[in-house]
Order: structure tokens, then sequence, then C-alpha cells
């Protein structure tokens, strides 16, 4: 793992959330080697371009419309083959999480925090894939809230299902949009850069790691 990056941060040192809310399909699973397997060439570079022009479309989108038609509108865009799209949202269900999730959400827990999750997806995609990263407080889906990250409403629709404020939650990115976006919203952010993307807009997390329970190290 390369080494994480802290950052000078006015958060007291003593300061502790009510919630720790999540990304999904970056921060908690590795969604990355589907949409590289779901290609035809099954490589990462074709998994990565595809990839990268879906952020691009879902980060300019705002309001919701349905997420299959956005990643069918990347891959086109990408010059990646129709069958990519069928073959990634056949295979959902085999989302797998970060080797490490299920003991930091454990601790996280036993600590006594309330855990949520926002992500850029159907309400049915989102469902399924929760599911396999864990057991979550509340969910809530680009499709409930009715509006993608990094647009404030998302962030609001489950700071709101919490019953919480900004101030009172942490939020784990995946990606740099989110890690804009959150601290946009008000909330302190640390940025679980799992697969190295690079950073994006003047916001800086508190905390940037490859790995997430390093991420979270001092909450967990």
């Amino acid at each position: 793992m390369a080494p994480s990056t802290s950052v000078q941060s006015t958060t007291d040192a003593d300061w502790r959330p009510k919630v720790i809310i999540f990304d999904l399909l970056t921060a908690l699973l590795d969604s990355w080697t589907l949409w590289n397997a779901s290609t035809p060439t099954g490589t990462e570079e074709e998994g990565r371009r595809w990839r990268a022009r879906y952020l691009e479309i879902t980060f300019g989108q705002g309001d919701y419309v349905p997420y299959e038609d956005l990643v069918r509108q990347a891959a086109a865009e990408a010059g990646v083959a129709p069958s990519a799209p069928a073959s990634l949202l056949r295979n959902w269900s085999s989302l797998q999480a970060w080797p490490e999730v299920p003991d930091v959400l454990a601790r996280l827990r036993a600590r006594g925090y309330r855990l949520g999750v926002v992500t850029n997806c159907s309400r049915a995609l989102g469902t399924a894939a929760g599911g396999r990263a864990g057991a979550f407080d509340t969910v809530v889906t680009a499709e409930e809230s009715g509006f993608y990250k990094p647009r404030r409403e998302a962030y609001a629709a489950i700071l709101a299902a919490m019953g919480v404020e900004p101030g009172e939650a942490l939020f784990v990115a995946g990606s740099a949009g989110d890690v804009q976006g959150a601290t946009e919203a008000g909330m302190t952010v640390v940025w679980h850069n799992r697969v190295g993307l690079a950073a994006k807009g003047a916001a800086v997390p508190l905390r940037e790691s490859r790995s997430l329970d390093d991420a979270l190290r001092g909450f967990i």
C-alpha cells in the first residue's frame, strides 16, 4: 500500500462524529474489477476508459436519470462494446468488498457509530451492492434522493435520513468528486483512494489513504 497523506485541518483532535457516511462503489466495494472484467478485452485500460467517461457523465448530470442509461451512454462514448454494460449489470451481484471492510465496519459499530451509505446508482442496484458491503443503518441512492453526487441535495438526503447536521458527520469518499462535493456540503471528509485517482477541485480531505482502515485512523 502507498503511504497515507494527512493534512492540516481545523477539525478538533477530539472531535467525534455521530455518524459515518460512505461512498459505496469505490470506498467500500471493488467495483473497478467488475467494470474491467465486463469489457470485451477484460483489461484495466478499457475498463478505466469506460469508467472515467461514466464518472464525467454522472458527476455532471445532477438530476437523476436511470443509472443504467448512463452506464450505456458512457460505454458508447468511450468506444466500448454494447455487451459491456449488459455484462456489468448481469454480474452486479458478484461485487466484492475490499478485504478490510468487514473488520473496519465491525470496529466502527463497536465504537457506537451509526453507519450510512449514499451512492450514485438505482434503488435496486444500491440495495444489492449495499448488501455486499455489510449492514448499514441507512442507504440512500441517487434514485431515491433524485440527485447524483456531487450535487449538494444528494448529501443532504442522507444527512436528513440519518437525522444529523453536516458538522456531525464524517464522510468517507471513494472519488475526487466526492471529496469536493461532501466538503462543500459541510462534512469532514477522509478519502479512501484505493485505486489511485487524481485529485480534482480545491477541497482537501482530512486524510487520504489507499486502505480504508488507514483512512479512518483515529476513528476506529
